[in-house]
């Protein structure tokens, strides 16, 4: 499975889930939404710490946060979980799919469903929109069985650095 990460905290109890179910993930880090590009560093470095630790591939996006700009145009002023995040959430997951699709990996699934700032609906219809021939999305509510307390805990085990906004500078001005 090809697990497209937005953070560490977020994806510490999915990917000890995952592989204490038998599945051995591959992530992939890409979000170019994130903003200022120093808290984009920060993020990425923190799942790659974790990645790295666990012994399990990471793969590095590049940043490409004018193109995600461009993807958003005229959805600036929407509200956070509006069309802008359904615009965000497809363009991601779009490339994850066509990432999993060069590597060959059949599935895809996203550390976003973890996250509070997001609606699972949202990211569930864009998973199947973005998917690609060969490559199914594997939709899934990690916020629950105990994984968000789970979350929690690794988050301080890891002593993680835990963002307090989505990551894009629309969300950022709205705390």
């Amino acid at each position: 499975m090809l697990l497209h990460a937005c953070c560490a905290p977020c994806s510490s109890a999915i990917v000890e889930w995952l592989l204490a179910h038998g599945v051995t993930p591959v992530i992939y880090y890409y979000n170019p939404n994130i903003y200022p590009q120093a808290e984009y560093e920060i993020r990425k470095n923190e799942s790659k710490r974790h990645a790295e630790s666990l012994g399990i591939t990471w793969i590095d996006e590049d940043y490409m946060h004018d193109e995600w700009l461009q993807a958003v145009c005229g959805l600036e002023h929407e509200p956070e979980r509006g069309k802008r995040c359904e615009q965000c959430f497809f363009l991601r997951l779009r490339q994850t799919a066509r990432k999993a699709q060069e590597l060959g990996i059949k599935f895809f699934a996203t550390t976003l469903a973890s996250s509070r700032w997001k609606n699972l609906d949202q990211i569930n219809a864009a998973g199947q929109a973005a998917q690609v021939e060969g490559v199914k999305f594997w939709g899934q509510n990690w916020r629950k069985d105990g994984l968000q307390d789970r979350r929690n805990e690794l988050l301080k085990q890891y002593n993680f650095y835990n963002q307090q906004y989505c990551g894009c500078e629309f969300s950022r001005r709205e705390l």
